[in-house]
């Protein structure tokens, strides 16, 4: 009877490591999913996805957009995604490492998405945010702004506002703030 349990065990280690993980190590709700998830993913021609820490650090990962249309047409933008282990019943923690001159991303890289706050819903994804980031890159809102100034500038006078992002997107000062080059 003892010899029957070493077995189990024995498989089950057997099949921890053919997965690639240590031996009982169970996977949580919001790796399996996030797992799923990045299977799935559709991603703009804009947009790439890494992962810094390797394959086996899915809760950590980072996008790059290049948009290709609007106001940051031939920009780089980096964002962070740090995904809980209680994912999708809450949204990931998503930064802007790039610092930008946009109403929706403040310059701490927080970023302004009513899908990454109010309006999560655990039927939302990965791939969603994406489209989301690329689309305050399309379509910046100056109705639900983080940086009140460039809401503000893009409000009233468009003109200044696109001078403005190509300024930072050059490298340089934009008033006081300055904006490293990501062109």
């Amino acid at each position: 009877m003892i010899k029957l349990f070493k077995i189990k065990d024995q498989k089950k280690e057997d099949a921890g490591s053919a997965n690639g993980r240590a031996p009982g190590k169970k996977q949580s709700a919001g790796e399996l999913r996030l797992h799923k998830d990045i299977g799935e993913l559709n991603l703009p021609k804009t947009t790439s996805i890494s992962f810094p820490n390797g394959k086996d650090d899915l809760m950590n990962f980072e996008i790059s957009i290049k948009p290709d249309e609007g106001y940051y047409l031939g920009g780089t933008f980096h964002f962070t995604f740090l995904v809980s282990p209680s994912y999708p019943h809450e949204p990931p923690k998503v930064k802007c490492k790039t610092k930008i001159y946009h109403p929706n991303i403040d310059l701490e890289g927080n970023v302004c998405l009513n899908i990454l706050r109010e309006d999560w819903k655990p039927v939302l994804n990965i791939n969603t945010i994406i489209y989301g980031l690329n689309l305050l890159f399309t379509a910046p809102n100056d109705e639900d702004p983080l940086n009140h100034d460039a809401a503000a500038v893009l409000r009233d006078n468009p003109k200044l506002f696109e001078t403005n992002v190509r300024r930072a997107m050059a490298g340089g000062y934009v008033g006081q703030t300055y904006f490293t080059r990501c062109i």
